[in-house]
């Protein structure tokens, strides 16, 4: 049950678990993957007297508690999600705005890559693939395998050298 998690983990703190607290928790939970103003949104359901300033205090300590974790999925407010839900990357269409999850053995693969050409660790848990769902894909005349759409292809260095 998410409020014995929180409660267990905020008592190691020294702090008190309270109804707005909870409340938060259980809009994540609820919601996915949302901004803070989405959790607000449906945590004033339940408490109408929950502020935005609480609602980004209590997102902020539940992620130092490990309970959420966020992505920056577009450019605006970041996108929490329970750290209790299967680790995944965030595969969001850059056409249709659909946020897609994706094995995140794919992203490990690429962060060992990444670590072992330039040293940098990267959290996979972070971390989003922007580009075309495979809808949009098919709707632009994607090439699924490569990977890329008609006109990067086009600006390809292959594509150049011909």
């Amino acid at each position: 049950m998410p409020s014995d998690v929180l409660t267990d983990a905020l008592r190691a703190r020294g702090l008190r678990a309270t109804p707005q607290r909870q409340h938060v928790l259980s809009a994540v939970d609820a919601l996915g993957h949302a901004t803070s103003e989405q959790v607000l949104e449906h945590v004033r359901r339940t408490d109408a007297d929950v502020s935005l300033a609480t609602v980004y205090r209590t997102l902020e300590l539940l992620e130092d508690l490990g309970l959420v974790t966020h992505a920056h999925l577009e450019h605006g407010s970041p996108t929490y999600h329970s750290t209790r839900r299967h680790e995944h990357l965030h595969l969001v269409c850059r056409s249709c705005g659909t946020v897609a999850e994706g094995d995140a053995a794919h992203g490990h693969a690429l962060a060992a890559a990444v670590r072992r050409d330039t040293g940098f660790v990267t959290d996979v848990r972070h971390l989003a693939l922007h580009g075309l769902c495979a809808d949009c894909a098919r709707r632009a005349g994607a090439d699924p395998a490569a990977g890329r759409s008609p006109a990067a292809a086009a600006e390809s260095p292959a594509a150049r050298d011909r």
